[in-house]
């Protein structure tokens, strides 16, 4: 489907003359970005041509596919304006801003969180169907170079006047108002240190849910919900600079939550807007090692994704800040996540000192330190577990079974989602290690783990150890693995 403009798009022209490709490389990177997103698009070069010469705009995630594509020629988001397509479907460059100012940030913030209802409501995989393929590693960049250079705002008082404003901006509803005032008229909402608290709570209990059951599980999607109906409001009211500091932390801690599920979920580009807000929230905090912390999901991202060079900078960014702030547990997890970029990119002396460094600032971590809650997960448990995922990805495969063992030698029915990946790194080790009955078992383990929760993430590493399988398709073994895990790898995203 495709609908008409009045003439030739220049601009589109222009940018691909620019990015030199041709009609029929963009047709070709459209449909494959597509593809990763499970959509069945057969552009071709006819097709390109049209939206060129025809000024034909092409509907649903098409649009965003086609800045993507050209971005990642360019080495640089392309937003749809650039392109003549700012007249598509809508949606697109919300939540990659990273404002200078306060005011600005909560209206960012809070636009993300209105979208992502909107998207919701709208169903047929809403508003991060259309999306689809947007994710831009270079995005990150203003963000991160705006923190380091100033991670805590100066003030974030905002006056009853400033709350007033917003909200007749905001359509005056959401429950950002207080209608109790004196002769009936409506007054902003006063925000108080309970709220706070709530907001707080609320994060707790998503973190459990996420690692009990997954990012997809039905009580995690919530916290969007939460964002938009709770916090917006309060983001939106006024408050004192000491309140004002503790509701942007709760709120960055909900919105990097909600960027984790995402990312465990597969929406990637979803979980890259989330990412970018949440840092925002924390220079408005002033909590430079929560600041680190979301820097430090945008680096488990970007390498994830390929993007190994920049999950390095990533990782280091939130280490430099954090020197003389953070504590020691929270410093060993910075190194963890830069020594995972480090592995990736093959670096294995950058990765083994990186680890060396983590493991050193876990063991001088003590009983009373001043730890955040956001870090309860981790111990020594979650670094043998990284570690061993870094050495996998070394081909060090002794050292993959050392840490997994490790990893694994205390289950818990808490983080029942990192426990499901540990056994699959180990199936992996043993494959490796040419233990075939040992790796199937450990599959044959991880794939009933993975049966229990909603982990995109999870039937990636599934797929992964059945791909590396393949070889030896014909054993029992693994015959009956693949059946096992059959269920799972057709089960809707």
């Amino acid at each position: 489907m495709s609908r008409e403009l009045r003439g030739p798009n220049e601009k589109l022209g222009t940018v691909l003359a620019l990015a030199g490709i041709s009609n029929a490389g963009l047709a070709r990177r459209v449909n494959d970005l597509g593809a990763q997103r499970g959509l069945t698009l057969r552009y071709d070069k006819t097709s390109v041509a049209r939206w060129v010469s025809k000024g034909m705009v092409p509907q649903g995630a098409a649009p965003h596919l086609i800045a993507a594509a050209i971005g990642a020629k360019l080495g640089r988001p392309v937003p749809l304006h650039e392109i003549g397509l700012a007249d598509a479907d809508p949606a697109p460059e919300v939540g990659l801003a990273f404002p200078r100012d306060v005011g600005e940030a909560v209206r960012a913030a809070t636009e993300l969180y209105r979208l992502d209802l909107a998207g919701r409501r709208a169903g047929s995989g809403g508003i991060w169907q259309s999306l689809a393929g947007s994710f831009a590693v270079s995005a990150y960049a203003t963000p991160a170079s705006r923190w380091l250079i100033t991670p805590a705002d100066s003030s974030v008082a905002r006056d009853a006047a400033v709350a007033e404003a917003a909200q007749g901006a905001h359509g005056g509803s959401g429950g950002a108002v207080d209608a109790s005032g004196p002769g009936g008229e409506v007054t902003p909402l006063r925000v108080g240190h309970s709220d706070v608290a709530k907001l707080r709570e609320a994060a707790s209990d998503a973190r459990r849910w996420d690692s009990k059951y997954g990012g997809g599980d039905w009580r995690s999607s919530m916290v969007p919900e939460c964002l938009r109906v709770d916090a917006a409001p309060l983001l939106l009211g006024a408050y004192s600079d000491e309140v004002g500091r503790g509701l942007f932390g709760a709120t960055a801690e909900l919105t990097r939550l909600a960027g984790w599920m995402a990312f465990d979920t597969g929406q990637q580009e979803a979980a890259q807007r989330y990412y970018i807000q949440a840092l925002r929230l924390a220079r408005a905090a002033a909590d430079v090692p929560l600041g680190g912390y979301v820097l430090a999901s945008m680096s488990l991202q970007a390498t994830y994704r390929g993007f190994a060079d920049e999950g390095v900078d990533l990782a280091q960014a939130a280490l430099e800040r954090n020197r003389g702030l953070a504590t020691a547990r929270t410093m060993s997890f910075f190194r963890l996540v830069e020594a995972r970029a480090h592995a990736k990119a093959g670096d294995a002396v950058a990765a083994g000192a990186a680890l060396k460094a983590a493991e050193g600032w876990l063991e001088r971590s003590r009983e009373g330190d001043a730890d955040p809650s956001w870090l309860g997960f981790y111990s020594y448990d979650r670094f043998a577990a990284d570690a061993a995922e870094c050495y996998r990805d070394l081909k060090a495969p002794r050292q993959v079974r050392q840490f997994t063992e490790q990893a694994l030698s205390r289950p818990t029915e808490e983080f029942v989602r990192s426990h499901g990946l540990r056994l699959v790194v180990s199936a992996v080790a043993e494959l490796e290690s040419g233990n075939l009955d040992a790796a199937c078992a450990a599959g044959t383990r991880a794939v009933e783990v993975a049966g229990r929760i909603s982990s995109a993430r999870t039937t990636e590493y599934v797929r992964d150890l059945l791909h590396r399988l393949e070889p030896y398709g014909d054993e029992p073994r693994v015959v009956e693995l693949r059946e096992r895990a059959r269920p799972l790898l057709v089960a809707p995203a």
